[in-house]
Formats: C-alpha cells, structure tokens, sequence
C-alpha cells in the first residue's frame, strides 16, 4: 500500500469554496487561506440547528506508543457516513510539531481516511499554533518587564506561576534560569517551557465561546502573587486586550477537506495526556451547525481523552453526545494482555483474550456517563479474521455493537459496516442524559477522588506538600468549583507507564496542581508526567525531508 503522503498527494482536491458551499456556508464568508484551507467566522454558528444533530465521541482504549488510530477511524467514519447519504462532518484538533517530529508523527488520519492538504495541516497550517505560542509568550515578555520596572518598588511579585511554551519537543527547556548576564538583561529567575498544547491559551482558545469570552478569560489568567499575597493575573498587568488581538483570527475555526471531498472542521490541539484533549467547542459547534452527523474525537484511551471531554468539554458546552465509540487494535488488546511489545503484531490468541479487560474497563466507564457505547476493531494488515471473530464475539456476550473497519486502506467503503450500525444505534438507543463523574460543588480533592476511583480504578491518593499548598491557594481563591483536568500517563490507568491491563489496587500521587484561572479549570499533574515531552533516539524528524520540491517522510 502507498505511504500516506503519496495517497494525500494523489488525491484531487476541490476549491475550499465548493466544499463550503455544498453545507450551506455561504461563499462570501468563506476566509480562505490558499485554495484548499479555510477559516469561518463564529457569527455562522447556530445554536437552534446544534440542538437537532447527532455528535458522536470517538475514543479508544489505552493505546499502544504507535497509537490506536482514533483520528483516522475519525475520518473514516465521516466517509462512510457520507456514502450512506447522511450528511456527516468530522471535527478534529491541529497537530502539533512536537510529536510529528517526534514519536508519533503527523496527526491528520492516515491511508485512505485523511484530511487535506496533509502537509500543511501537520505543519504550519494557518498558524493557529504559532499565534498561541507568541500570545503565551508575549505575556511572559510582559510579566518579566514588569518584575524588572517594579523590582525595587512595593509593586513587584514575590511568586511567578506563568513559563513559555514552545510546539517543539525539548527536554533541556522543561528547566532553566532566565535573566543572567547582569542586570541590564533582567532579573535571574528559575522557570521553564512546557510544549504548546499544554499552554493555558490553547485550553482558552479551545473553551472559549467567542471573542469577548476569550479576552475575558486571557484576562483572568493567574500570573503569580504579590508581596501581600494576592494573585496578580492578565488584567493586573493590563495587556488583555493585546493579547486577545494577536488570537482574533487563530479562534476561527478552519475547514478543510478529507480524501472523498468530504468537509472537515480541525481547530485546537491540546494533548489529553497534559491537557484536556479535545478540539474547539467553537469547530465542534460549527461542524453541528452544518452537518446532520457530527464526529469529534478525544485523545489517548478512554480515561484521558473522553473523561476530559464529558466533564470539562460538555459540561462547559452543553454538549450532549449521542453515541460513543471505542476504537479497539489487536495490537494494543495483546500488549495489554501480557504480550512483549516486539511480538504484539503476531498472532496471539490467548494474549488478545486477555488484554479484553482493558476494552471492559473502557466499555463500563463510557456506560458511567451515560453513554450508549459501540466498539469497533480498527483492522491492520497483520490482524486475523480468528482475532476479529474473538473481539466480535465478546462484544456480542457484553451486549455492546460492534463492527470491523478497515477505513485505513479502503476509506469511506470500509467504513460503511460502522456507519450503519451508528445510524441504527442513535435512532433505536441513544445515549442517556450526560451523567458527569463529580459535581461542580465538590472540592479538588473528592473531584480527583472520584476521577482517580471510579475511572482509573485507584485504591488512594497522596498529594505533595507542593500539591497541598496549591489546593489551600485554590480555596482562598474561590474556585473550588472548576473541573479537574488530570495529566497522566497515556500508557496505563494508573500514573506507571509500565502498568499495562487493568491497573488495580494503586496509589496515584498528585505531584503538583496547576490553576488554569483563564482555562477556569484545576490542572492537576501526576505521577512523572512531563508538560514538555523529550525526543527519542530516533526522531521522525530523520524520515521527513524534500525531495525534488516534494515533502516526503510525514504520515
């Protein structure tokens, strides 16, 4: 099979303007950037419409380092919606250049289910990421002047909360001191770069309803505290309205197309393992404003990705989905059932069998909310017609859908088996009402419980004194009732990467807390979860180069 790049390339694209059109966009409001990128104003959104379509979560159990594909069976779900005649968007988050230089690679779907121009929405794409990273940054510039013209004056701050951020993978930056060379280039100052999507920006930009809402929450984010121990925040420092200028077109929701034509919404890119995971409420709204069908994913498994979306997304939103998918791999069934990571790619019968409580974790979360839940096996070409029949069988003695795809090498057409059995689920048993794993009134501490319990599986909680000291800050500050955004290993339900399966009977450390005053939610860090990843010994940065004016390496 062709390398995703070659079947991106290969593929005839359409005026971003027809694909506009044919959802009822109107031609004069189409922002174009280039012939086949976009932007849409927010004015178009239509809360009426919101109200009568379908959204469907994506999700997955807990991934392989590979991933499981979430966004492509994303997309390709989209397509075989589309060729059962329903009207169907997908929205998706922005890739970030740190993991597509890195680990993992592009994050725009793959073999026959991508969207497009893939290139350029794995790199600069219209700059979303850029403009997030400058407003960050700006602010931090900003605060350090300040702390510099007020350093012998009353005036000054004794705590600093605010770092940089940078869309790049780079260990040596998580730690460093700021200032040095004498006096006249600042004040020394121990401080540090967490990657882009963990910016409080991008979680801003991504809960924001519109451009008001986004200048007031920039406004309200905690910078630090003075010498009376007060917080100090965006609008002490009276730079609100500046930043928000530099943010007025990144919060326009962008629109490109997939490899059948099909229109798709990608906006935002927070990471669910250090952030909260899901793409704009704004796109996601947009998508629901245009499309019958609307399908958005959430990242990593289950206990990342879909927590965050259910209790912070929806409930921020008023979102109600109306189906919930769990994407399943043999792949990562086997390593989650005691098979040696080099060996998961072979057959492996009774390793599957055992990796299928993982799946069973994630299908009695999901149910926890609410949600009417159907799985589907995202089939690779080392996958066995024996270990689908397993997975199927399973399901069917759990009472849950299922349904094979193989969109990765056959697009919309092997969505189709998928497609049908959403359509016939939300027509004949939807989801409940939104059922939220903690309340608004519970305090920080009962919320991670109930996370840490009931969706993770953990027996207690230890806080550091760090930790302790943030939660009594959160207290004085009146904010208790902010949602809890968890950072957490991908890999595990615990905080051990190591901890494959189920994970029981563990004990979850919460090293620090993070108030995202802006964001209005309680980042609460785990475990050794980093903010800003480090690069492997083999970067992905090795394969991707030009040749002959052609980008080659990117998937």
């Amino acid at each position: 099979m062709k390398s995703d790049i070659e079947i991106a390339r290969e593929t005839s694209l359409r005026k971003i303007k027809e694909i506009a059109s044919e959802i009822g966009i109107p031609r004069e409001e189409v922002q174009n950037y280039g012939r086949y990128i976009a932007k849409i104003p927010n004015h178009l959104i239509n809360e009426d419409k919101i109200k009568e379509h379908n959204l469907i979560l994506v999700t997955a159990i807990t991934p392989t380092k590979a991933g499981i594909g979430k966004t492509t069976v994303s997309i390709g779900l989209t397509l075989g919606l589309n060729k059962i005649g329903k009207k169907a968007i997908v929205a998706l988050r922005e890739p970030s250049l740190g993991p597509c230089f890195g680990m993992k690679g592009g994050a725009a779907g793959g073999g026959h289910a991508q969207v497009l121009p893939m290139e350029n929405i794995n790199l600069h794409f219209t700059g979303d990421f850029h403009a997030i990273t400058s407003a960050h940054n700006m602010i931090t510039a900003l605060l350090d002047n300040y702390v510099y013209q007020t350093r012998n004056s009353c005036e000054g701050l004794k705590e600093i909360k605010w770092k940089r951020v940078l869309d790049v993978n780079d260990r040596s930056l998580r730690n460093i001191v700021s200032g040095l060379g004498g006096s006249a280039n600042g004040i020394p100052t121990e401080t540090g770069f967490d990657i882009t999507p963990a910016s409080e920006i991008m979680a801003i930009l991504c809960l924001a309803t519109g451009l008001e809402d986004l200048k007031r929450r920039i406004g309200n984010i905690l910078l630090g505290y003075t010498y009376e121990d007060k917080p100090f925040t965006v609008n002490d420092l009276g730079v609100a309205g500046a930043i928000t200028v530099l943010l007025k077109d990144a919060l326009l929701p962008n629109l490109v197309q997939t490899t059948e034509n099909t229109p798709a919404f990608v906006h935002g890119g927070p990471f669910a393992n250090i952030a909260h995971g899901c793409n704009s409420i704004l796109a996601t709204k947009m998508a629901m404003t245009y499309g019958d069908y609307v399908v958005t994913e959430a990242g990593f498994g289950a206990d990342l990705g879909a927590e965050k979306f259910f209790n912070i997304k929806c409930r921020k939103a008023g979102l109600h989905p109306k189906l919930t998918i769990i994407v399943a791999t043999a792949q990562s069934l086997k390593l989650h059932g005691g098979v040696a990571e080099d060996k998961i790619k072979e057959q492996n019968i009774e390793g599957l069998k055992n990796g299928l409580a993982n799946l069973d974790k994630h299908i009695h979360n999901m149910q926890s909310f609410g949600q009417q839940v159907i799985v589907t096996f995202n089939r690779f070409a080392s996958d066995t017609d024996e270990e689908i029949a397993l997975v199927a069988e399973h399901c069917k003695q759990k009472g849950v859908g299922f349904a094979m795809n193989s969109v990765f090498a056959e697009g919309g057409e092997g969505g189709i088996e998928l497609a049908r059995l959403v359509v016939d689920t939300i027509e004949k048993k939807p989801s409940a009402p939104l059922k939220y794993t903690y309340d608004d009134t519970d305090n920080v501490r009962t919320k991670i419980k109930k996370i840490a319990e009931n969706i993770y599986g953990a027996s207690s909680i230890v806080y550091t004194t760090l930790a302790d000291k943030k939660i009594k800050q959160i207290e004085k500050l009146g904010i208790s009732h902010y949602p809890v955004c968890i950072a957490k290993t991908q890999y595990s339900f615990s905080s051990d990467p190591k901890a494959y399966g189920v994970a029981k009977d563990f004990e979850l450390k919460v090293r620090d807390i993070i108030i995202n005053n802006g964001a209005e939610m309680i980042v609460a860090v785990t475990g050794e979860i980093m903010r800003m990843p480090g690069l492997p010994k083999e970067p992905q940065a090795k394969k991707i180069d030009i040749v002959n004016g052609l980008i080659e390496g990117l998937s």
